[in-house]
């Protein structure tokens, strides 16, 4: 057997993501019925976007097509939908729900303009003759400069079925929810984050074992540049077979996803989803990996701060573990200082949630996790102080995206689907607290 394939075989023996044989059937729950009831607060669903077979006509949108995430602006006023297949961004207003703006990832020779000088860290494998004409598929997002700007990484470039080539990420201005910048970034990048002191983006990728830092501290959004990529333990080879699809979701090494800066921007903590585990640990300062912190379960998916804890997805087992910001800082210093690359942590305190954890958020004063629980298409509420799960209120199959209001009064799910089945939906949820 070749050593790619050996990859692979490993990488799937690895997984603890239920096949989408044994999800349970599609559900679609009745806007304005379904909704939990706790002592403290309560979770309504009240509307829906959808373009799934058979949906309620009343709340179609044909743009909603595999939905991977969804974010609000700082200032509440939109959210914004990341249609992976669909290769566009779809801009709501908040208020009333209606349609702002639909931002199709489609370049050509009007937008040879956008894109930011080579950094020389991601060459291209293959000759192509015009590489940045594509379609690119949105994957997360995150804002920077206030809001002003929304950074949407490709999860690739439409021509590059096996993710051996260098993707991009787009910046969209949000005054004009128009894209105003295009950077390359290594293949299948994923999550990406901006540091607290707003001078850095980090982008992860997926597909091989690298972060992508970049500088935007100039003024001149011209002057932003890629200052870094670094190297998680070792660069994945990418010698697929050019003439067989690959699946990419897995047997991609370490899997890099969830991205956390901690609150002084020394460190950058990055949860590896794949084979190893762990939360590898980046020095910002110096643009070097320091090695990975094991401790806590296997399958990390997604890194959140809130109220100085840090709070993470354990996706196939379904669950949520927790521990002090701290804590983890500590961690990091005794990772430094041993010259390790594998380093304990201890104190982690852990929360069952229905299986396929994947995005959480925190309310805005700390005391409840909200957690899209992909495996059993709930959104489950999670005391963050007791780590205890007060209940679950049903979502469309399969939820993956999730996103809360600055108020903490909206709560969007967004619902991709699985092996052909569930997807295509926008939740909208409403909470009362009491």
């Amino acid at each position: 057997m070749t050593p790619v394939f050996l990859f692979l075989l490993l990488g799937w023996a690895l997984s603890s993501v239920p096949d989408d044989t044994s999800l349970p059937p599609e559900v679609h729950p009745r806007a304005g019925v379904t909704r939990l009831r706790l002592d403290s607060l309560g979770v309504t669903f009240i509307a829906r976007k959808n373009a799934y077979r058979g949906g309620p006509a009343e709340s179609a949108d044909a743009d909603i097509l595999s939905p991977k995430s969804v974010n609000v602006s700082p200032d509440g006023s939109k959210f914004y939908v990341n249609s992976l297949e669909g290769m566009r961004t779809v801009v709501y207003d908040a208020q009333s729900g209606g349609k702002r703006k639909v931002i199709r990832h489609r370049f050509d020779t009007a937008h040879v303009a956008l894109w930011a000088p080579p950094s020389g860290f991601f060459p291209f494998r293959h000759e192509r003759l015009h590489p940045d004409f594509f379609s690119g598929k949105p994957v997360e997002s995150c804002f920077s400069h206030e809001g002003a700007c929304l950074w949407v990484p490709y999860y690739r470039r439409d021509y590059d079925k096996n993710a051996v080539e260098p993707s991009a990420m787009a910046v969209i201005d949000t005054r004009r929810d128009t894209i105003v910048r295009l950077f390359e970034t290594g293949p299948l990048p994923k999550m990406v984050a901006c540091s607290p002191d707003g001078k850095t983006i980090a982008v992860t990728h997926w597909g091989d074992n690298t972060v992508g830092l970049i500088d935007i501290s100039a003024p001149d959004m011209a002057d932003w540049h890629f200052r870094a990529c670094v190297v998680v333990d070792y660069r994945l080879p990418l010698d697929f077979p050019a003439d067989q699809a690959v699946n990419r979701d897995i047997g991609s090494g370490y899997c890099l996803r969830g991205t956390l800066f901690s609150p002084d921007g020394k460190y950058l903590f990055v949860s590896c989803m794949g084979r190893g585990g762990g939360i590898a640990v980046i020095d910002l300062a110096q643009g070097r990996y320091l090695g990975r912190l094991t401790g806590m379960m296997s399958n990390i998916r997604h890194l959140i701060l809130s109220r100085g804890r840090v709070y993470l997805t354990i996706n196939g087992k379904g669950y949520v573990q927790s521990l002090s910001m701290a804590a983890l800082e500590e961690a990091a210093e005794g990772l430094r200082a041993s010259g390790k690359t594998v380093f304990p942590t201890q104190g982690w305190k852990s929360c069952k949630v229905p299986a396929g954890a994947r995005t959480l958020v925190a309310s805005p004063d700390g005391r409840y996790l909200f957690v899209a629980c992909n495996h059993d298409s709930k959104i489950a509420v999670v005391d963050a102080r007791s780590m205890r799960m007060l209940g679950a209120v049903d979502a469309d199959s399969y939820p993956v995206g999730l996103a809360i209001s600055p108020d903490g009064r909206r709560l969007y799910a967004t619902s991709q689907g699985r092996g052909g089945r569930g997807g295509n939906a926008v939740d909208i949820f409403r909470i009362d607290y009491r």
